[in-house]
């Protein structure tokens, strides 16, 4: 757990989330997206306090981070790298989004959102991303 306090109270995690390579584990924990190794160890941070952020979603090759976050007053999907650094915002609509999973090749996030018409996806090159329709 983040803080020795909070260890009799674990009902706080959520989404865990175990990395593709099998090394880390990312969970949701107080609305931030933590992550740990699996083996044990002391969980970092890889989210702001100040903003709220779930559904943490591993890309393929386990170096980035799916996740949703009202940083802009509605959830919307960002991606991150692993070892900390920018974050994308992938998502501009008023209706939340969240994001399920990366495409097998990682340079798609498919995500869940209040929408008319049928499903979509954001197609990402070099992260600057589009919309497109199933």
């Amino acid at each position: 757990m983040p803080r020795a306090v909070d260890a009799a109270s674990p009902f706080w995690v959520r989404d865990a989330q175990v990395s593709p390579d099998g090394a880390t584990v990312a969970f949701t924990y107080r609305g931030q997206i933590w992550i740990v190794p699996s083996e044990g160890g002391d969980a970092l941070p890889l989210t702001e306090r100040q903003f709220r952020s779930t559904a943490p979603v591993w890309s393929p090759d386990s170096s980035r981070i799916a996740f949703a976050s009202d940083r802009f007053n509605v959830s919307d999907v960002f991606v991150m790298p692993v070892e900390g650094g920018e974050i994308t915002r992938l998502t501009h609509h008023s209706a939340a989004d969240t994001p399920l999973a990366f495409s097998a090749d990682g340079r798609e996030v498919f995500f869940r959102a209040a929408r008319q018409g049928g499903p979509r996806r954001i197609i990402s090159t070099g992260w600057v991303s589009r919309w497109a329709c199933s």
